[in-house]
């Protein structure tokens, strides 16, 4: 095919860090109109050569050449590139919470009026309206931006992208964080985008939505192009995908485990009712469940039904939330905890949903965050046993598989799969009994998912007791041995896992909201 017929030519592209080669002569083209996916495991180089893209590694910070519509391009910054008309939304959304949605569309390129003195507020606020109305959303333009829900705000970024002109739009990991119905809804607006003649770059670890939008399928691994997938050729298969990916195949991306007949209770809630102060109304209503020793709970459930709040307030999250009735007991023992301490001294750990802003301390290496939930164990005198720490670090460091050279490592600086064996880690340091774990797998590579999978049954066939939230069903119901389903706040369903399936559990959900409507 000549060169003409892509919109976007990356050419031996090679970056490097202080002893590692992110980027290994990368090349990697986009042909105009498509929905191109870019996917790998974490660390496989996917965000770093999109930095390159975009100018936040600039021209002479890499080797190698970009060629965009024909012409060699030479991004010196961010800006560069978008005056290009490449537009890059990250994960983590880089928007203002006090501004409103119309604020955050054109902040850096504002509608001014005649001599550019003043804001044009109701040619903006116009203009607004129709960014938004193209990407299917209805707000009020004049709205704060923190006011609205995760899946919105990532269609305003959309609409911000699309108000520059945009040719080429990259979205890094766009559904990591939205529910079923806001996924669904963003990808049929790329599919929209696509009709319109705007190409795509998606990276993304869910490869169910890969193998449904992608024309063409780019595999990164340890920095290199494996392979590169052409969708028009033949329907893909998610098997050879992941093949590529990992270098190794995996039949069963949710391995088997040796079940037991499961043990004693040791975690029981009965009746437990919390207040949230903040918003002034109650969240959790007789919320009632058991977890018993040797066992996988699944606890189902759309976005806002309650989950994480529960999770909170069993933990002692109760400056946060106030507990107005129920009953607690944990290894037969009645409980109620003020502070997570309590919680941590009774054998219950809980591994947040999100690692980065409330799991770890990136700035901290390896170390330090493995042994942070149980330092009093390593106090010797009165100070830390330096080298008693350096051990546990390193015990956990294999134990768990974090893939880093050593644990003095900063975690800032480790792959989301390695973050989370790393957040996984410092609560496995304080043994506790019974994990609570908040959408494990959020954010990470197929592979890195397998290992913690493999990680979560080892410990359930050693005693341990695991409540696991999770917004992906299949995931609900390959490693939990008992689903609960919750809907605003409620514990609306339970049943086995084996006796399971999406339809009945989003039934359950969506069921409960409909005959409270």
């Amino acid at each position: 095919m000549r060169s003409e017929a892509y919109l976007l030519e990356m050419k031996d592209i090679v970056k490097t860090f202080p002893g590692v080669r992110a980027l290994d002569h990368v090349s990697f083209r986009v042909r105009q109109g498509e929905i191109h996916c870019l996917v790998g495991e974490n660390g496989a180089g996917k965000s770093t050569l999109m930095k390159v893209l975009s100018g936040v590694y600039p021209h002479g910070a890499y080797e190698g050449e970009i060629v965009y519509k024909g012409r060699e391009a030479v991004f010196r910054g961010i800006a560069d590139s978008e005056k290009a008309g490449i537009a890059v939304i990250y994960q983590e959304l880089a928007q203002f919470p006090e501004l409103t949605v119309c604020e955050n569309l054109f902040i850096g390129h504002e509608i001014m009026k005649g001599n550019g003195a003043r804001i044009d507020w109701p040619a903006s606020l116009r203009r607004a309206e129709e960014l938004l109305l193209r990407v299917r959303l209805r707000v009020d333009p004049s709205v704060k931006i923190k006011r609205l829900g995760v899946g919105k705000r990532q269609l305003i970024e959309i609409a911000k992208a699309l108000s520059k002109n945009v040719g080429l739009l990259v979205l890094d990991e766009p559904t990591a964080a939205l529910n079923d119905d806001d996924s669904a809804n963003l990808l049929n607006l790329l599919r929209e985008l696509k009709l319109q003649g705007v190409t795509c770059v998606l990276i993304s670890h869910k490869l169910r939505e890969v193998l449904s939008l992608a024309d063409t399928v780019t595999i990164l691994r340890d920095g290199a192009v494996v392979r590169s997938l052409d969708a028009r050729a033949g329907k893909l298969a998610q098997r050879d995908i992941i093949r590529h990916m990992v270098g190794r195949a995996i039949d069963d991306i949710y391995p088997k485990r040796n079940k037991s007949v499961p043990g004693e209770v040791c975690l029981s809630l009965k009746g437990w009712t919390v207040y949230d102060p903040a918003t002034e109304r109650e969240i959790l209503h007789q919320v009632s469940l058991s977890v018993r020793r040797g066992e996988i709970v699944g606890l189902a459930g759309l976005m806002g039904a309650g989950r994480t709040e529960l999770a909170l307030s069993l933990f002692g999250n109760t400056p946060a939330y106030k507990i107005t009735s129920g009953e607690l007991e944990v290894k037969g023992k009645t409980a109620r905890f003020t502070h997570p301490k309590q919680a941590i001294r009774m054998g219950l750990a809980y591994v947040t949903e999100d690692r980065k802003r409330n799991g770890l301390v990136l700035i901290q290496d390896i170390r330090f965050n493995i042994t942070l939930a149980a330092l009093r164990d390593l106090v010797k005198g009165l100070a830390v046993d330096r080298q008693a720490e350096l051990r546990a670090a390193n015990e956990y460091k294999e134990a768990v598989g974090i893939r880093a050279p050593s644990v003095r490592q900063l975690v800032g600086n480790l792959s989301g799969g390695n973050q989370q064996k790393t957040s996984l880690s410092k609560w496995l340091f304080a043994r506790p009994d019974i994990l609570i774990l908040d959408e494990p797998t959020r954010g990470i590579d197929v592979g890195a998912k397998f290992e913690i999978y493999q990680l979560m049954n080892r410990l359930v066939e050693q005693g341990m007791s695991i409540l696991m939230i999770s917004s992906e069903l299949l995931e609900i119901l390959g490693m939990s041995d008992r689903v609960y389903v919750m809907a605003e706040g409620r514990i609306v369903g339970e049943t086995p896992a084996c006796d399971a399936t999406e339809q009945i559990v989003m039934a359950m959900a969506t069921n409960a909201q409909e005959a409270s409507a």
